[in-house]
């Protein structure tokens, strides 16, 4: 028997799992999303979500609310007449009496095994603190920040598990995970019409904070160890990009690194040593594989080597 759902998902993340569900034949009767944003050179044109362009493609029902917390959103999130909410990266808190809209719960998809990485930005955060794997997990909400119990079928927990290779960044972690997260989302939905969902708390042990990425961590210290470089590097890309600036004619321009690899050599931090944009680090050094100059298009080294000259002794702050 298909549920009768609300969804409620905001970036490219949440795509993948709002169109499995539908696909498997539930009904969505509405989506919430973030309102549309100003974009454009001049911020006069709104753009929609991708969860919001999807939805309306699909014809469904859209809900942009800026608060949950009023006593009219309860009453709209309680007329929808839904079993269950799915959410998947929606950006607005949840409060007490929506969670409760819904008889069956809310059932959240985390990017992380949780209790470790809980918090807003727990692809980033496992690959900039050097985890070996991270995954995906269902749990039911509840108030606190994603402290609520994790699904569970035939004694096992519902959870994908994914190996964190040594050059992948958050870009490609994010995009496998969404895959892998939709299905396990929909497998979960499965355990409910059947009644055989069962729930655990999550350990007590082991918790830790996927705090947003701020502003002020995003340049590249080339002091720390290769090892950390290459990890901030990976963790903030393809967004917001770790950068450097490139000292110039005029005002020293700003680049993002998108991709790098443990390369050999030593010097001083932030020095190139070749012509191949290999750079020393506080320890070791890292071969940059693709970089971005603001307002361009993402390139390979050799092709930004062509259009600018980095002479081996440069020196990048």
């Amino acid at each position: 028997m298909a549920l009768r759902l609300v969804f409620m998902g905001t970036p490219d993340f949440a795509v993948p799992t709002l169109l499995e569900i539908v696909g498997r034949g539930h009904e969505v009767v509405a989506v919430y999303t973030r309102a549309p944003k100003p974009a454009g050179r001049r911020g006069m044109e709104l753009t929609p979500s991708p969860v919001e362009r999807e939805a309306r493609r699909l014809g469904l029902p859209v809900l942009t609310p800026t608060t949950l917390r009023s006593a009219d959103a309860e009453a709209t999130a309680r007329g929808h007449g839904a079993a269950a909410a799915v959410i998947v990266a929606y950006g607005l808190i949840l409060p007490k009496a929506i969670l409760e809209a819904f008889p069956l719960g809310c059932f959240n998809l985390h990017a992380s095994l949780l209790p470790r990485w809980r918090g807003a930005a727990p692809i980033n955060r496992a690959i900039m603190a050097g985890d070996a794997e991270t995954g995906v997990m269902v749990m039911r909400m509840e108030e606190g920040l994603d402290t609520g119990p994790v699904a569970m079928s035939e004694g096992e927990l519902m959870a994908e598990r994914v190996p964190i290779g040594p050059d992948a960044t958050a870009g490609d972690l994010h995009d496998q995970l969404a895959r892998l997260g939709a299905d396990l989302m929909v497998r979960a939905l499965g355990t409910i019409e059947r009644g055989s969902l069962a729930l655990t708390p999550q350990p007590q042990a082991g918790i830790t904070y996927a705090t947003k990425i701020g502003k002020d961590e995003t340049r590249i210290g080339w002091a720390r160890s290769w090892h950390e470089v290459h990890n901030h590097i990976r963790g903030l890309s393809p967004f917001p990009g770790a950068w450097f600036e490139l000292a110039g004619a005029g005002a020293p321009a700003r680049i993002k690194v998108l991709r790098t690899t443990k390369a050999s050599g030593a010097g001083a931090p932030g020095t190139v040593l070749d012509d191949a944009l290999t750079v020393a680090c506080g320890e070791g050094a890292v071969r940059i594989l693709e970089l971005q100059r603001a307002g361009r298009q993402p390139m390979q080294a050799q092709e930004f080597l062509r259009g600018t000259s980095v002479a081996a002794g440069t020196r990048f702050s």
